[in-house]
């Protein structure tokens, strides 16, 4: 995510605690953080889909699981 894109969710969060939001900000503050946690949840499932745990005879002890 853009640092930007951060920085703006962080900006309204403030602003949100302090004085509260217009309709139009709590609808972006939404928009973004939903924005940001697909894009956290993508590379956390990136990831896991890229570790394994090797036994002491190096082979894979992990299997991927296929997601529906």
């Amino acid at each position: 995510m853009e640092q930007s894109l951060i920085e703006r969710i962080n900006f309204l969060a403030k602003k949100s605690k302090a004085e509260g939001l217009t309709e139009e900000e709590a609808i972006e503050q939404k928009k973004l953080r939903q924005q940001y946690i697909a894009e956290w949840r993508k590379g956390v499932i990136q990831t896991l889909e890229n570790t394994y745990v090797v036994d002491e005879n190096g082979k894979r002890k992990l299997q991927k699981k296929n997601r529906s």
